[in-house]
């Protein structure tokens, strides 16, 4: 992907270099830190500037492990916390041992960051670590995460959203330090991809992330399998809808159908981050 310049990430380097000030000033009153790292740009940068600002041996990545987590993003955020040097510890959760999880209620991520929070902080207070901090930027309150209210309940600090960091002032504060995934595309765990009161199930999970490693490896980049039963809907970018019904529906089908959907769909509306939160 080419780098945008800054007029294309809507700011000015003065603009990104108050940023980066305040988001070092709100790591700074830290003073050490186990952060919530899931390997999305956003935690990368929390963990790379609190690095530099308290310390390698201040600061301790937490990477939570389930069966709601891709394999590929739990091994892409093992390589980057190798990458920038720091501790890095995974936390083995349990979310489909939790009732209230698994009923899939529209507060089902406060469940799964409520588990994670709490084992987070015994690691902390063993390891010695004042506090605990995550990669929550500002223009996270205006969807629906009532995982940030686990969060908030456990004391877990948002130094982005602190220094008033949106999403395109983190990737561009991001490319600047270097950080090799400065413009990965927005992640999220694979019980989003279920509609709200349908049952998580470990088939469900594996069936998802079935259907999206076939379309990763057909070289899609920004995409979702929402899965509603018998019927697959893909969410894809609005430029890559017709390309994708043209050439890949024949063997999409064929695949999806192997995994045991019955239906499988192209939402013409195209990707949307979080698109099962619109029935709420």
């Amino acid at each position: 992907m080419k780098a945008p310049d800054d007029r294309e990430m809507g700011m000015e380097p003065k603009k990104a270099a108050t940023a980066m000030d305040e988001l070092e000033q709100a790591i700074h009153t830290l003073g050490s830190v186990a952060i919530g790292f899931s390997g999305g740009v956003d935690s990368s940068l929390v963990v790379a500037v609190s690095a530099r600002i308290l310390g390698r041996e201040n600061v301790l990545a937490v990477t939570s492990r389930s069966e709601t987590l891709p394999s590929h993003e739990l091994a892409a955020a093992c390589d980057l916390a190798v990458g920038l040097g720091v501790r890095h510890e995974i936390i083995h959760t349990r979310e489909l041992d939790c009732d209230d999880f698994r009923a899939n209620p529209p507060d089902r991520c406060y469940h799964c960051k409520a588990e994670l929070w709490s084992r987070a902080g015994e690691l902390a207070r063993r390891t010695g670590l004042r506090h605990l901090a995550d990669g929550t930027n500002a223009d996270d309150a205006g969807d629906t995460r009532p995982g940030t209210r686990a969060g908030d309940e456990a004391g877990v600090r948002h130094p982005l959203a602190e220094a008033g960091a949106g999403k395109d002032m983190v990737r561009r504060l991001a490319r600047e330090m270097g950080l090799p995934n400065w413009d990965k595309p927005a992640q999220a765990c694979l019980s989003s991809r279920f509609p709200y009161g349908m049952e998580i199930t470990r088939e469900g999970l594996r069936r998802v992330e079935e259907a999206e490693r076939f379309l990763r490896e057909l070289g899609l980049e920004e995409f979702r399998v929402r899965d509603h039963g018998d019927l697959a809907r893909i969410e894809v970018r609005e430029d890559s809808i017709a390309a994708l019904a043209a050439k890949g529906r024949r063997r999409i089908t064929e695949r999806f159908r192997e995994l045991g959907y019955v239906y499988v769909a192209l939402d013409l509306q195209g990707f949307r981050s979080g698109s099962m939160n619109e029935v709420l």
